[in-house]
């Protein structure tokens, strides 16, 4: 992902809280925690790894429509579309 450090920062703090969260899944399955609680903070984890890469593509596609003869990080529309939908 070629992005300047102020498009990282968020993708980063996102990617960390995740794995804060899934450190504490992992803790609450070997400590036998309660069910409900596990999939809430699995949940949790799920959905700051979608907010992650959905940033992530933003960024992609602002950065094809603003400047699209750069080729740092080539990729199509077509290209961006595909990822975006995996992850809807």
């Amino acid at each position: 992902m070629a992005a300047t450090p102020a498009d990282i920062k968020p993708v980063l703090n996102r990617l960390r809280r995740a794995q804060g969260q899934l450190n504490a899944v992992i803790a609450a399955v070997e400590n036998g925690g309660k069910c409900r609680d596990v999939v809430i903070q699995l949940a949790a984890v799920s959905s700051a790894l979608d907010k992650a890469g959905f940033q992530i593509i933003s960024t992609a596609m602002q950065k094809c429509i603003t400047d699209p003869d750069d080729d740092t990080d080539p990729m199509t529309v077509d290209e961006l579309q595909k990822l975006f939908m995996t992850l809807a």
